[in-house]
């Protein structure tokens, strides 16, 4: 009997993509609203301080998690004409990775936290999630090892280098002392402690935010437009070019602080860096349409695609700026860094990953496309709007904020209180909260639309796994 590709993962990965990008998507409204309408923190387990790692757990591990996972295991096997490997290791990867989420959704609230950012779990579920990650590797270089074509495509190369990486950083960075089953201190302090959290969180951005989806870019954009990527020599280079220069970027979240100025420095060079493989991914991405740019008129999923790389590009040009000590002394501490997360968080992680679940999800039950492309046509244009409405609310406020911060008077006294600051940025709050609801309401359209999709009659008879031999 022919051999079929596992999809059964990929489906159940693809469907928790959408309901946890629904659900810390919501999160993330919710906290919106709490700082325009402050009577909206209720104590103690809902407040401001306790849903906002909730939030960012939720949106990168959760749902930016499932949507890697589901990616992966989808091109793996495609690109390497086999069946993932692994045995009970694959549905552990599934189950495992759904217990570590809805362990920190208790949590967190709860205020049981390491209070390491993006590293907030304790102990215990760290140990699961490094058990599943490991679990992960197993299964996909297993996949690897195991493929019917000698040449690994570059997809796979972004896809291993991220899972590798972020191993590496989660174990390291994780190393702590238990002192109960909910409590535990780091194993590093003061200034290193303050080094390897954000060689971490930096890197999590850069390897679990940034080359994991452009392993999601080099295998769906060319897919959906139909066209060969427009340079593979460039993608190669893409990809050494990105793994060195990021590891080394993470000092420049610690400008001014009692960081040494030197390491400073070193974080902030490596940081301007990074614009040219970022901007070669980016163009490689965006001329692969070369040709076909007559197809971005009426396909929403290349629509996803295409606008999550403008963002990418976007994103990838303010990083380096923001690096920069002199812009860093203005933008520090301010929306604008939270504007700076969300134009790569909304505009390209998101992005990027709605069109290759859209472009996977009717494939998974033998159809051609999705229940309703109208739908997905809408749900593009809501999460551009609510992108842009989101992002460019938090840039005023942010360069707002740093201007009145550092204000003074001709004596030398602070120009501006506080609270006069967090008056002037009291509306643009209110437009950010606007934003994140247009793109939660989005996330529901794809969601209606997924669930018709899974649920109606087949429209071509095809297996639900299509044939190793035929990719």
């Amino acid at each position: 009997m022919e051999k079929t590709y596992n999809d059964k993962v990929v489906r159940q990965f693809a469907v928790m993509t959408v309901i946890w990008g629904i659900v810390g998507m919501s999160v993330g409204v919710f906290i919106a609203a709490q700082l325009v309408w402050p009577e909206l923190n209720f104590g103690p387990y809902f407040h401001f301080g306790r849903l906002r790692p909730l939030h960012t757990n939720a949106v990168i591990f959760a749902f930016g998690g499932c949507a890697l996972f589901a990616t992966s295991y989808y091109v793996v096997q495609r690109t390497c004409h086999t069946r993932l490997w692994g045995g009970p290791l694959i549905p552990f990867t599934f189950w495992g990775w759904q217990a570590v989420i809805v362990a920190a959704a208790v949590t967190l609230p709860l205020g049981i936290t390491s209070s390491k950012e993006y590293a907030e779990l304790e102990w215990p579920i760290d140990l699961l999630i490094a058990a599943v990650w490991i679990a992960y590797a197993v299964v996909f270089f297993g996949t690897v090892a195991r493929r019917r074509v000698s040449h690994i495509y570059v997809a796979n190369w972004f896809y291993g280098g991220f899972i590798l990486a972020v191993a590496l950083l989660h174990i390291v960075n994780s190393m702590a002392v238990p002192v109960s089953l909910t409590k535990s201190y780091s194993m590093y302090s003061g200034a290193q402690d303050a080094m390897i959290q954000w060689w971490y969180g930096h890197n999590a951005v850069g390897f679990f935010l940034t080359a994991g989806f452009l392993g999601m870019m080099y295998y769906f954009v060319p897919k959906q437009a139909g066209r060969p990527v427009y340079s593979y020599r460039l993608s190669v280079v893409h990809f050494w070019a990105l793994i060195f220069t990021y590891m080394w970027a993470g000092p420049h979240h610690l400008h001014y602080t009692a960081l040494p100025d030197w390491t400073q420095s070193v974080g902030m060079v490596f940081s301007l860096i990074l614009l040219a493989p970022s901007w070669g991914g980016m163009i490689n991405g965006i001329m692969t349409l070369s040709g076909a740019w007559h197809k971005l008129r009426d396909d929403p999923i290349l629509k996803f695609l295409i606008t999550s790389l403008s963002f990418y590009g976007m994103s990838t040009f303010e990083g380096p700026m923001m690096a920069i000590k002199t812009v860093n002394a203005l933008s520090h501490y301010t929306d604008w860094t939270i504007g700076h997360v969300h134009s790569g968080a909304l505009g390209w992680v998101a992005m990027v990953s709605i069109g290759s679940i859209y472009y996977l999800l009717p494939r998974m039950v033998g159809k051609t496309e999705m229940y309703s492309p109208r739908l997905v046509t809408a749900h593009f244009w809501i999460a551009t709007v609510g992108t842009v409405l989101y992002i460019a609310a938090m840039w005023i406020a942010g360069v707002m904020q740093g201007l009145m911060w550092r204000a003074v008077n001709a004596d030398g006294s602070l120009a501006y209180s506080f609270v006069e600051a967090v008056k002037g940025s009291y509306p643009f709050w209110a437009i950010r909260w606007l934003g994140g609801m247009l793109f939660v309401t989005g996330m529901l359209v794809m969601a209606y639309n997924m669930f018709k999709t899974l649920g109606g009659q087949r429209t071509v008879q095809v297996p639900l796994v299509e044939p190793a031999h035929a990719h």
